[in-house]
């Protein structure tokens, strides 16, 4: 998967994902990368690994750690979802094409005779249309965001988050902090370090990186909220996951 994931984002030919659903963790790592990730109303993106006691992978310390300020750590953490017109407009797909016009697309860009990148380009273009975020975005919070996740550590995020939520207008931050307390602690302190040691690494190093992470955790020698985490939500799911404490030294 992580060498599938690197030949993605270095593939010399143009690529095209057109996504109309979910576009989940792993998921995910195989549409952002792609030359034209084309997303409708439908579409949703997401990194939920920490609620299993996991971390973003597959590329994810690369892609999140590039986002506008500090919108990277915001979903990694949370594991938030955005959806199709926010996806493009934080970078996470190129593209949006409303679905009733997606199977014309698809019918389109099967005929082209050229792989040229400019006459794919050309082809979405005619049917992708402009996009318009809503107001109740999270996108529209970016500022607070950029405050709150730029802390040095989850405990201090959570703090700032505690006090900006008890601010008009910030009733938004009550459904962020209940996403970051019933996660695992462990996957929140690798997930934040994880993304920041990818702002100054290259798409190889943090990929290494996160398998030598995975590895760890499926080994339990960080620690055992992985299959906790699976336990809760996918066997039994009782949604209560037993969680274990983190070791603080390992962050």
């Amino acid at each position: 998967m992580y060498w599938l994931c690197y030949h993605i984002h270095t593939y010399k030919k143009p690529h095209i994902a057109l996504v109309h659903g979910m576009a989940v963790g792993g998921g995910a790592s195989l549409m952002v990368p792609m030359k034209f990730s084309v997303v409708t109303e439908k579409a949703f993106c997401s990194t939920p690994e920490t609620s299993l006691g996991f971390h973003p992978d597959c590329g994810f310390s690369y892609m999140l750690s590039r986002l506008p300020g500090r919108l990277g750590e915001y979903l990694g953490l949370t594991g938030a979802k955005l959806r199709g017109k926010e996806m493009v407009a934080a970078g996470l797909a190129t593209h949006f094409v409303p679905s009733q016009k997606l199977f014309q697309l698809e019918k389109r860009l099967v005929s082209i005779n050229s792989g040229e990148e400019d006459a794919i380009r050309s082809v979405i273009n005619e049917f992708s249309t402009n996009i318009d975020i809503d107001e109740r975005s999270i996108l529209k919070k970016l500022s607070i965001i950029n405050e709150c996740f730029s802390k040095d550590s989850v405990e201090e995020i959570v703090e700032s988050l505690e006090a900006e939520a008890s601010k008009k207008g910030n009733d938004w931050i009550i459904t962020t902090l209940k996403n970051l307390k019933k996660a695992s602690p462990t996957g929140l302190k690798i997930t934040l370090r994880s993304i920041r040691e990818g702002r100054t690494q290259t798409l190889f190093e943090c990929l290494r990186r996160e398998f030598r992470i995975t590895m760890n955790i499926l080994r339990t020698v960080i620690s055992g909220d992985l299959y906790e985490g699976i336990r809760a939500a996918i066997i039994d799911k009782d949604k209560s996951p037993k969680v274990f404490p983190f070791p603080l030294s390992i962050c």
